[in-house]
């Protein structure tokens, strides 16, 4: 796609967003396997089903809804994605990062992303939420290959800080308040579909990894050239075979991401009413 094209199709889904919200989102939140229902504490929500919107994919992943919500969270204005889209589904990394694009254009000026994670070390297990202090990039590919336009960001964005020291402090002391045991850690993002050999899962903790999963690292590189304000958290659903020789399944993935619901939402509700913004 021709970047005066890529360009037109990010104004014109921002467009179809405000024109059916009627309001300015403060902040964006993409919510990654099973933890959709964390939208049930959004008030005035407002419901846009992917497939209506201009240039949107459709999430084909199991428990990932595949709709826009806008509405009020931790007293902000919150455009919350139920579902992500994901590399292994076929789509770009253009399509893949396409709603992070359309969260700038609608002046976003955080994003919070979420997801579910294999652990690679002992000490995280099922159930713990995990704030992120970096990443590791081995899907093999970066969404910002090919061409490039001064309008989305540097051609060569820094990624000494993906996730922001300010918003990660802010979750702490909430954490601390509310009595939740917040891990910190660090996330390995491979392409997926297929789960990691045992032996992919030993290198991936000897580079200093602590959990790997198939997600969060093309949306967090954009948001970082889009200078959004990045939070992002994982819930860990499984230990990794490096702990046992059992074969994953994806229901139970899911269930143990659900079990962690509300510790999540409080935690992101709390948080993001103590985040403070720019008023435009």
């Amino acid at each position: 796609m021709m970047m005066k094209e890529k360009i037109k199709m990010i104004k014109q889904a921002a467009d179809y967003i405000l024109e059916k919200t009627g309001v300015q989102p403060e902040g964006g939140l993409i919510l990654g396997t099973g933890l959709s229902s964390l939208t049930d504490k959004v008030e005035g929500g407002i419901v846009i089903p992917y497939k209506e919107i201009p240039g949107f994919p459709v999430s084909t992943a199991p428990s990932h809804r595949g709709q826009l919500m806008l509405g009020d969270f931790g007293n902000k204005k919150m455009l919350i994605m139920q579902g992500r889209f994901h590399y292994y589904e076929g789509y770009t990394m253009e399509q893949v990062t396409f709603p992070v694009r359309v969260m700038k254009e609608l002046g976003v000026q955080f994003l919070i992303v979420t997801n579910a994670a294999g652990s690679l070390k002992e000490n995280l297990r099922p159930g713990n939420i995990v704030l992120l202090e970096d990443h590791i990039n081995f899907m093999g590919i970066n969404p910002l290959i090919g061409q490039h336009d001064d309008y989305f960001g540097d051609r060569f964005p820094s990624l000494n800080e993906p996730y922001s020291q300010r918003l990660r402090e802010i979750a702490s002391q909430v954490a601390e308040k509310l009595k939740i045991d917040l891990a910190r850690g660090v996330y390995l993002a491979v392409s997926g579909p297929s789960l990691e050999s045992k032996s992919e899962c030993r290198t991936f903790a000897q580079w200093g990894a602590d959990l790997v999963g198939m997600s969060t690292v093309p949306e967090v590189i954009v948001g970082v050239q889009s200078r959004l304000e990045l939070l992002g958290f994982s819930i860990v659903t499984n230990m990794s075979n490096l702990f046992h020789g059992e074969s994953h399944q994806q229901k139970d993935i899911e269930k143990t991401a659900r079990s962690s619901y509300e510790e999540l939402s409080e935690l992101l509700h709390k948080t993001i009413e103590e985040v403070r913004i720019n008023i435009v």
